[in-house]
């Protein structure tokens, strides 16, 4: 269920973030290989231990406990993180990947340096992105 949450804390804040802006999803396992995929008709169920990710080119299915990373590419070869969509100035709330509210700050710097280590979702009012703090 906790692998269910964060994938779908990791669409809506990619679908925050602007990603109609990148045409491939580039997915990493956890041995480093990498698929690259045209997110044109792109449509993701997450099924008990496995990713299905249909688009126009058919299905690829990865196992969740294997998928390392999930990144955009704008050209398909290189791959670009989504930029900062947050207000560096503006008062956050901070939720861990199960949604639970853990806190507010005075801005992004102070609960980025304030956080222990992990991935959090970080709210401006306006708009949400995943942070990893290390």
């Amino acid at each position: 269920m906790k692998k269910i949450s964060l994938f779908v804390v990791m669409v809506v804040c990619a679908l925050v973030a602007r990603a109609t802006d990148y045409p491939y999803l580039v997915f990493t396992n956890t041995a480093g290989t990498t698929t690259l995929l045209s997110v044109s008709n792109m449509t993701l169920n997450a099924i008990g231990t496995t990713l299905d990710v249909s688009n126009a080119d058919g299905t690829t299915s990865f196992t969740l406990t294997d998928l390392a990373n999930m990144q955009f590419s704008k050209d398909g070869s290189t791959v670009t993180a989504l930029e900062n969509v947050l207000d560096a100035d503006k008062a956050v709330e901070v939720f861990s990947l199960s949604g639970m509210r853990l806190g507010s700050y005075e801005n992004l710097m102070k609960a980025v340096t304030t956080l222990k280590s992990g991935v959090y979702v970080i709210s401006d009012g306006k708009y949400s992105q995943k942070v990893v703090v290390k």
